[in-house]
């Protein structure tokens, strides 16, 4: 009996243990309705971080030159996007956009030279594509394959048989457009009062130029003198009124001889000009009137030559050729040698002109151009008479030849 007491003894904290265990499990995982437990205390919210946007999903069909078209399962469509692949059935059909006016046709997989892979990469253009493509220039009949821009009306002159489509060779060139295009917005009379102030500034326009090539002081030896030459011309570049004239005198004796030429000068060429008309000597000799033609203008090399012929109205004929060369050492200071050579067909002794070579003048003048128009100079001139024009000047008393240093001004307006 005391053994059976202490048995019953021990297993009775037992007894109690279990129970109380049973009630601390978690009902849940048997499936039965959960006991009441008491809710829980609520802790303090923090505030969420701000979310950044939602990232768009790319748009892989507006990528230029991407089609987005569904393709074979051997090449997705996001695949073929990003170049990975190449769609093998549909890709040679359909143009890649995004290529302007070089868009591929489905013909284009006719060029053996250049694949529709190739062609959809950029690598090459197919043939058949690039004539249909290409739109004319305005202005310009289109040719087969081409096609005028929309909107854009032919220049006046092109096109239509006529301009830069004639084929090479010696045909006669086609007429100048005979309409103006500016006659279809404003007034055409208008227009032709501008066209014609236009014409007449590029060409056409009427000027006035007076010069003196020489205006100078001479000290020669026993006595001084001067001399002049000069010219002025009223006109157009083709056809001008021209006046010469030059001279010398002795200072206290007056003029010795002088000349006055009136012309009508016209252009035969870029750099010449012919010229025709009458000279009148003036002086203490005889009075003569000749009829003159000649020439002056620039030579090669850039000479200026001038040379005529004279017939007086006494039967006499004469001849001049003078001709002078500008060399310029800096911008504003030039030498200009200078010579003249006089003839006559007969012997003037009235004049003193003899037959042959009368006579002959050589110079040399520097001058400093101050402005284009006024350049001061110095230099020296030797004169000679040859022949019989140096036996009447011996005659008369006279050397027939002699050195004088000028000292003078050039001068043009």
């Amino acid at each position: 009996m005391t053994r059976i007491a202490f048995l019953l003894a021990g297993i009775a904290p037992l007894a109690f243990a279990v129970p109380a265990a049973a009630q601390s499990m978690d009902h849940s995982m048997h499936g039965s309705a959960p006991a009441p437990t008491p809710a829980p205390t609520p802790a303090p919210v923090a505030s969420p971080p701000p979310t950044a946007p939602a990232e768009e999903p790319m748009d892989h069909g507006s990528m230029q030159g991407m089609d987005m078209a569904p393709e074979p399962s051997s090449c997705p469509p996001e695949h073929a996007a990003m170049g990975h692949c190449t769609p093998d059935a549909e890709a040679s059909a359909k143009p890649a956009t995004g290529m302007g006016t070089m868009e591929m046709e489905a013909s284009s997989s006719s060029d053996p030279d250049c694949p529709p892979e190739h062609a959809k990469m950029g690598h090459c253009t197919p043939k058949a594509s690039s004539a249909d493509a290409m739109p004319a220039m305005p202005g310009m009949e289109p040719t087969p394959g081409m096609e005028a821009m929309p909107g854009m009306e032919p220049m006046p002159g092109m096109g239509g048989g006529s301009g830069t489509d004639l084929p090479p060779g010696d045909a006669t060139a086609p007429a100048p457009p005979g309409d103006w295009y500016a006659d279809r917005i404003y007034p055409k009379a208008e227009m032709e009062h501008s066209r014609h102030d236009m014409m007449k500034e590029n060409g056409a326009q009427t000027i006035a130029f007076i010069s003196f090539n020489l205006a100078e002081y001479q000290a020669r030896k026993g006595r001084d003198g001067f001399r002049w030459d000069g010219e002025a011309w009223y006109g157009g570049d083709i056809n001008r009124l021209t006046i010469k004239s030059e001279g010398e005198g002795v200072f206290g004796e007056g003029i010795e001889g002088a000349e006055v030429q009136a012309l009508y000068s016209r252009a035969i060429g870029p750099y010449f000009n012919a010229q025709a008309g009458i000279r009148q000597d003036l002086g203490p000799g005889p009075d003569r009137t000749y009829a003159t033609i000649g020439f002056e203008g620039l030579a090669p090399y850039w000479f200026e030559v001038e040379g005529a012929l004279f017939l007086s109205n006494k039967g006499d004929l004469l001849a001049r050729l003078e001709g002078y060369y500008d060399q310029r050492i800096t911008q504003k200071l030039i030498l200009q040698p200078m010579a003249e050579v006089n003839f006559a067909l007969q012997d003037v002794p009235e004049t003193g002109v003899g037959s042959g070579l009368s006579d002959l003048e050589l110079g040399l003048r520097l001058r400093y151009e101050v402005v284009k128009e006024f350049a001061p100079y110095v230099g020296v001139e030797w004169a000679r008479k040859v022949g019989d024009t140096a036996r009447f000047a011996r005659a008369a008393g006279e050397d027939a030849s002699g050195v004088s240093f000028v000292m003078g001004v050039r001068a043009w307006f």
